[in-house]
């Protein structure tokens, strides 16, 4: 149980929360947060080359479509999947990766898994018979499970891979919009779907020097694996005898330190802030498991994760795992009768220092060096940061050739020969970058990677400037005929578990486009009305949080310190995370209505 070590005896709010602050302080440091764009800095452009498929060239493609999905991860595949349902034919994905997968595609780092359990986050297990092998599937398991998604599908046949789109453009003459692509193709469409993901941007730090380094270095959403050699379960046979330099200690680092240290000859790990790392607990799935499920299984499921992410009551925790034991707890704490305000937050505030302390002190059993173990140590409140799980991450300080480098401001600069924190240079063979993606909340118009220019020339970039602007987090006016799968920071809501929400959003717009073309609609577009009464919805509903987590250490849970500039219009349907129930009703009540309510329409054809 959370905080099960006589928490109420060892709590004393002044002290912890003096001690957060100073652990938050030492991390508040000028530039903390500025990033290398790798779309646009040449001399850094190289990491982001696809290590694991050839680009092959080819001819210009020139076609008209029906539906043009940008974006071939889970989002892409399932709207692709539900298009197909709805009868549409002329479908074609573009993706700047080789293949279908997206994240799963890009993240193949030795040791790779999904920390939401497989039976809720891999899609569609009902209609592919599948069960997935494992409670945590590692990373070709998903990849493996999202191409025959795919297959079943028939959705790779006129992907467009390698290949990013450089402009779309709205044609108000044709009704159509033409989209041009980096590789000269010029592709013409009725519905244009943005299925671009939500942490699909690599980041890496501004590190002065960096360019400077002599040795090989990458980051992890681009393993070279020609160098480190082996594979994501085989040993790292190419750093025999190598200096290896991990940069980065969230869900990345945690899971490719224990094969690095295998391999290597000595693993430096560079820490900023140390995440709070619950047991996994990952185990293969029991035959009975199988032999239990009834058709309908896996939404149930999926339903009974997420009431108890939203603190509502459940009779039995299915998935029974570190995110609804603690992540749910803090987020919901609960509310004795007759309680104060004041009375509530402290409670809820020794709720969330006792799950801490059971972590640091997991830690502690763990580690056997105090030293090591205290760097180790998370000290902010569970709420602050995306918590982790793994089960042989916090062992591996254990070893002769594992060392921990403690720098909460981050690292000084690198030189030819490797990185230097508090004036020491580490002398390294190699860097590895395990510095994760820019945040959720980076804007549609950046995350799609390309300028969207609806009517009368206006860029999204330019509608959006002062936050989004929709209906259902999925639409916006003067963009006829385009699609957003759902997301965070675009008025949808949030989901712990990414699939359950693109799912959603795969059956909204497969089930709309299949209504439209029925109807006959040629072009529809969002009112003025509608879109100003969704926006207002989300604007009322915004909670500002910053009271809290200003006092956290800076991550990209509170914009890296600033949770003051959150925008209330880039909030959610319901408050805090959203109301994901309520909001999966609206789309689900509009789609069985069946009138567009909120869209103007032109019929220019009957349905056939």
């Amino acid at each position: 149980m959370p905080g099960s070590h006589e928490t109420a005896a060892n709590y004393d709010p002044e002290v912890v929360r003096a001690k957060y602050l100073a652990e938050r302080d030492k991390r508040l440091v000028p530039g903390r947060a500025d990033i290398r764009d790798l779309r646009t800095d040449a001399q850094l452009a190289h990491y982001r080359d696809d290590p694991f498929t050839p680009v092959i060239e080819r001819d210009p493609v020139a076609d008209e479509v029906d539906v043009v999905i940008v974006g071939g991860g889970i989002a892409g595949i399932l709207a692709g999947a539900r298009l197909r349902k709805a009868g549409i034919e002329r479908i074609r994905i573009i993706d700047q990766a080789g293949g279908i997968g997206g994240t799963w595609y890009w993240n193949r780092y030795p040791g790779v898994m999904c920390d939401i359990e497989s039976y809720i986050y891999l899609p569609m297990l009902e209609e592919l018979d599948y069960i997935p092998t494992r409670r945590y599937a590692y990373g070709e398991e998903i990849l493996g499970h999202l191409r025959a998604v795919a297959d079943r599908f028939d959705l790779e046949a006129d992907a467009l891979f390698h290949t990013g789109v450089t402009r779309a453009e709205w044609d108000e003459d044709a009704a159509r919009w033409r989209i041009r692509t980096d590789r000269g193709d010029e592709v013409t469409c009725r519905w244009y779907v943005l299925a671009v993901g939500i942490l699909n941007l690599m980041k890496l730090p501004a590190i002065e020097g960096m360019e400077d380094f002599a040795g090989r270095s990458f980051h992890t959403a681009r393993w070279d694996y020609e160098y480190t050699g082996g594979g994501t379960h085989e040993p790292l046979a190419g750093l025999e005898g190598k200096v290896v330099a991990l940069v980065g200690t969230g869900a990345t680092g945690i899971q490719c330190l224990p094969p690095l240290a295998e391999s290597a000859k000595h693993v430096f790990v560079f820490q900023r802030t140390p995440s709070a790392i619950g047991e996994r607990g990952n185990r293969p799935t029991e035959p009975e498991f199988a032999a239990a499920i009834e058709p309908g299984w896996q939404r149930a499921r999926m339903d009974n994760f997420q009431a108890i992410m939203l603190g509502r009551p459940a009779e039995v925790d299915l998935v029974d795992d570190g995110w609804t034991h603690h992540y749910a707890a803090v987020h919901h704490p609960p509310r004795a009768e007759g309680m104060t305000t004041g009375e509530y937050l402290r409670s809820a505030e020794e709720l969330d220092y006792g799950i801490m302390e059971d972590h640091r002190h997991r830690v502690e059993q763990l580690v056997t060096d105090p030293a090591t173990a205290e760097i180790l140590k998370p000290y902010y409140r569970y709420l602050c940061k995306r918590p982790c799980f793994h089960d042989e991450y916090l062992q591996a300080f254990n070893r002769p050739n594992v060392t921990l480098i403690d720098c909460p401001s981050g690292i000084e600069r690198i030189t030819e020969k490797g990185p230097v924190v508090d004036g020491k240079r580490y002398e390294v063979d190699c860097i590895i970058y395990g510095t994760g993606f820019e945040p959720e909340l980076t804007p549609l118009f950046r995350r799609a990677g390309h300028e969207i220019v609806g009517r009368g020339g206006v860029t999204l970039a330019e509608k959006w400037a002062d936050g989004a602007a929709s209906l259902f987090g999925m639409m916006s006016r003067g963009f006829p005929n385009l699609f957003v799968m759902p997301a965070p920071g675009q008025q949808a809501v949030v989901t712990v578990n990414y699939t359950q929400l693109a799912v959603l959003g795969a059956e909204f717009v497969g089930g709309a486009i299949g209504l439209l073309e029925q109807h006959g609609v040629e072009v529809f577009d969002v009112s003025a009305e509608a879109e100003q009464a969704w926006t207002q919805k989300i604007v009322s509903s915004f909670v500002d949080g910053s009271a809290v987590m200003s006092a956290c250490t800076p991550s990209r849970i509170n914009n890296e310190g600033h949770p003051e500039t959150m925008n209330p219009r880039n909030g959610n349907y319901g408050r805090g995370m959203g109301d994901w129930f309520a909001y999966r009703e609206v789309l689900e009540q509009w789609l069985e209505a069946g009138s567009f309510e909120g869209l103007e329409l032109e019929v220019r054809s009957k349905a056939s």
